[in-house]
């Protein structure tokens, strides 16, 4: 039984991404905490002028027009959401969004050192609502992070698909407690 359950899931998954190859992606994701990756996206979406683009807790809200009104790309297609407090939470405060907007394919953009923890909570949480995507890396000279960041956030994801609380009000609530008693 456990078997077949393993093999129908199996299945699942490899149709929705095989189904997702033939697709091209409809909206562009950029996951802040790097300036590079805004300057990135807004070079990127010269290629793809009809994307809408949404930056998940970047920078302030006036560079970040800034950085796109210099790359001449209208701010009609920018969507600046500022409800992320971690890489957790840049996918699910937009996750339902996106399924709103009728958006099945992304393109993900982040660091290349982000990337591997990026694409496991991509997958488990944008794979949820049956959203694939496509990541591309910006270059950079660090090293990926590590798998114990990778794992906890796999399993905050899993959290959030089945509970719809991903643990980052618990992390802040611990960050406070830190810097009261330190």
């Amino acid at each position: 039984m456990v078997w077949l359950l393993l093999f129908v899931l199996l299945g699942a998954w490899g149709y929705q991404r095989l189904t997702a190859s033939f697709h091209s992606p409809e909206a562009v994701l950029v996951l802040g905490g790097s300036l590079d990756r805004e300057q990135f996206a807004a070079d990127f979406a010269h290629t793809y002028p009809d994307l809408p683009i949404w930056v998940s807790s970047g920078s302030n809200p006036e560079y970040a027009q800034w950085v796109f009104e210099e790359a001449n790309i209208d701010l009609e297609r920018v969507h600046l959401d500022y409800r992320a407090v971690d890489t957790v939470s840049n996918f699910t405060t937009l996750v339902d969004d996106f399924k709103s907007q009728g958006i099945d394919r992304i393109y993900l953009i982040t660091s290349d050192y982000h990337m591997r923890r990026a694409r496991i909570i991509g997958e488990i949480v944008l794979g949820s609502r049956g959203i694939s995507f496509e990541a591309i890396a910006v270059p950079s000279d660090q090293s990926p992070e590590s798998i114990d960041k990778v794992l906890r956030d796999a399993a905050r994801s899993i959290l959030w698909v089945t509970t719809g609380y991903s643990g980052s009000s618990l992390r802040q609530v611990q960050q406070a407690a830190y810097r009261r008693f330190k």
